[in-house]
Formats: C-alpha cells, structure tokens, sequence
C-alpha cells in the first residue's frame, strides 16, 4: 500500500506484486488522487508531529502452527464433533455444529518519508464455534465462542477447547431444561466478563475513535455521542477504568508499532470514571492538537489504515466473585450473551443473555432463560459499584470501514456488579 499527503489531501493506491514499474505507476495514481481530492477540500489535512523510529519486532510462538501436523489439527476438531454429538456426553441435542480452526501469518513492513522504518511478524491462531442446543418442546438455543491469540499451537492447548465446549453445551441445556423467567423491573445484576467485554467494546471503543467523534467514520458501526469538549467529564462510577492496550503479549490484538509506524502504548479511554483519552492515528491527533496513540491499523496491504481499537477492556478490582453475590437479595447473574445491538451513536444498547441465573439471597440458584438489560452508555457505567478481580478476554474480528475492514481484538474484563438497573425477559 501507498499513501501520500499532498497539498493538504490524501491519496492511496496499492499492488500485489513486486514490479518497480507498476509500482511507480501505482505512486503516480496516489499523487494524483492527492491532487485532485485537494481541490475540493475545505480543510487540509495535518499529521500530527511524531518520533521517526527504527524496530523490528515479532510475535512468539512456542509452538509455531506450520510444524503440527495437519492431522492432528483436523483429530481435535473431529474429537470436539464427536463429544458434541453424543448425548450421554453434553446432555442435550446439539443439530447444528461450526467449528473454525484458522491460522495465519503476518508480516509487514513499513517505511516513510520521515524516516522511520518497521518490520514484523505475527503469527496468530483463532478457533471459532457456533452450536445449537435443542430440547423437544423447550426450543432452541445457540452460543458462541471467539478465541484468538499471536501465539502457535500452545494457545489450542491453553484454551483446553474440547473440555471448555462440552461444558458450555451442557449448561446451555440446563437453561432449556430448567429455566425461569427473568424477574422485572429495577433489581441489581451481575455481569460475566464476556458480556462486559462486548459492552466496553461497543460502547466505550468504539464511540471513542477519534474519526467517529469528528464526524469523519460512520460505516459499519454508526457515529459517536461522545464530542471532543467531553474530555474530562464523568461518564461513569469512580472504580471504573477501561483501557485499549495493544502491547499485551501474546493477545490476538497485539502490534508493538501501529500502521503510521507510531510506538503504541496501553491508551486509558476512562479512568476512574472520567473520559480520559480517545484512539487516534496522526490525522486526528492533529485536528484535536494531540499527539497519536497509535490507534492506526490496516486489514492488509490494499486498505488505508484507519483508527482502530486492539485490546479493550475494563480493568479488574479487588473483589472476590462471591462478594459480588452476598447482599443482592433478589438478582440476575448473566454470565454470556446471545444477541445484542446498539444505536448508531454508542448510547442506548441491548443484550439479551444466554446463560444466566437467579441469585437469591446471595447466593446462585435457578437458570433463568433470556433476560435482556436495556440500558444507556451512561447508565451502564455509573451503576458499577463492585468489580471482581478476575480478568478475562474473547476473542474478535472487528469491522469498520468501508469498504470494510475486519482486524484482530480482544475484549474483556472482570465480573462486575449493578445496582438497580431495569431488566426485562422475552
């Protein structure tokens, strides 16, 4: 891919092979898309001011994916197919299986004209699964799992997939089986950390890049609430901090340098309960007078990059998981969801859960089928008042763009606790 800055306007072309005179054609056709986009500008576009920096840096595989055998790839699969379709096992039907086992290489290397000059390789593996459990006369119910990380084969064996599966199966037909409807109306809730980590993405990254927030992006994930004058209000309770962090080894958003060839580092999106900060590439840093927190990402070689989240999460606190539970005397504990939305400005959001359980004078009793919390950006964030200290992260390919963009992330956090939020059920 190439990018130019000319005359205060962009231009972009790219190639697929390594001809030097397609290559100088393909320059030309980035200049002169500057050129003319820059007659129509009202505004020229600034990069903001940051260090040239020289690295080469890769991601670690113990394991690397190439050197396991096709064949053993291929038995666990075939094994996870085999436990799922047997009843004795999982204790429910289960009629419509996906499993995705994906690996993929990357490198890249990017130059400037300001001197820097990076390169990397990243190797990643991603498993993904789809299954429907069913119960005559109970219905349906289907869950997911999004696993991914910059690793080889050792991340497969961490994740211990064949036990984790049969296990969320099995509980998926204990709520067909067994379980209530939700109770009504303003009670308090605990969350799981995979429905955190999708509501932190959806509501605090995404509103936060900084080309929604400037009315630059709006494909694939709408606009944003939130405006730059915002920085340094209150958004939420004072325990509640939520970052982007793209230097977490290991991660499946990991990168060390972002596609602008800037030096990332952990970005506090809230802190404390204060917006604090928002993702930017060097194009809207310098329209906000900030510098780039390496926020810029590209799916491949023949897409521009734009501003991206890595790693999001909420960051954990120093409760214990049943002191979350000990004085609700009537709750909810939704552990994971099944569908979900949100408006195209990150504010108003639903999640309806898939497993879920009444708690009951602190303690766990009852699945509950289906319970769906609707509640605004705001709301969710100041009725935090417990965080647990258990930390954990799923895996995603986040879209945005257009034409879209698809790129690795985690998201994630801890159990978290909900004071008199309004639930309802199906």
């Amino acid at each position: 891919g190439i990018r130019v800055l000319v005359n205060g306007a962009l231009g972009f072309a790219s190639l697929n092979k390594p001809d030097k005179a397609l290559l100088e054609q393909r320059v030309r056709e980035a200049i002169s898309m500057a050129r003319a986009s820059a007659r129509t500008r009202k505004k020229s576009i600034r990069f903001s001011e940051e260090e040239a920096e020289e690295a080469s840096w890769k991601a670690r595989a113990r394991e690397p994916m190439e050197e396991v055998p096709l064949e053993e790839k291929m038995e666990l699969l075939y094994d996870i197919e085999k436990v799922l379709t047997d009843r004795a096992e999982v204790g429910v039907q289960v009629p419509f299986r996906l499993l995705e086992l994906v690996e993929r290489t990357t490198e890249r290397y990017f130059v400037n004209s300001e001197g820097t000059r990076i390169s990397c390789r990243v190797p990643r593996v991603e498993f993904f699964s789809i299954t429907t459990a069913m119960e005559p006369g109970k219905g349906t119910e289907q869950d997911m799992v999004h696993k991914g990380a910059s690793k080889g084969w050792e991340a497969i064996r961490e994740w211990e997939l064949l036990e984790m599966l049969k296990e969320r199966v099995k509980r998926l037909g204990v709520v067909l089986r067994e379980g209530v409807s939700p109770p009504r109306g303003a009670i308090d809730l605990v969350l799981g950390s995979e429905v955190v980590g999708l509501m932190v993405h959806e509501s605090c990254g995404h509103p936060y890049e900084a080309d929604r927030i400037l009315g630059r992006e709006a494909a694939q994930a709408g606009e944003s609430f939130v405006k730059p004058d915002m920085l340094g209000q209150r958004i939420g309770a004072e325990i509640v901090s939520v970052v982007d962090d793209p230097t977490l080894e290991g991660s499946y958003g990991f990168y060390l340098y972002d596609d602008e060839g800037v030096k990332a580092r952990r970005r506090y999106l809230i802190k404390n309960g204060i917006i604090n900060e928002f993702l930017h590439n060097r194009e809207t840093a310098a329209a906000l007078g900030v510098s780039s927190n390496a926020a810029a990402r590209a799916s491949g070689y023949n897409r521009e990059p734009i501003v991206r989240m890595a790693n999001t999460f909420m960051l954990p606190g120093d409760y214990k998981f049943e002191e979350l539970l000990e004085d609700i005397r009537l709750g909810v504990y939704i552990k994971t969801f099944g569908e979900w939305n949100i408006d195209d400005r990150r504010f108003n959001m639903r999640f309806i859960g898939r497993e879920a359980y009444l708690i009951e004078k602190g303690e766990i009793t009852k699945p509950v089928r289906r319970p769906v919390l609707e509640i605004t950006t705001p709301g969710f964030y100041g009725s935090i008042d417990a965080i647990d200290e258990n930390l954990a992260f799923d895996a995603g390919t986040c879209g945005k763009g257009d034409p879209v963009q698809g790129v690795p992330v985690w998201f994630g956090g801890p159990n978290v606790r909900l004071r008199e939020v309004a639930l309802g059920g199906l």
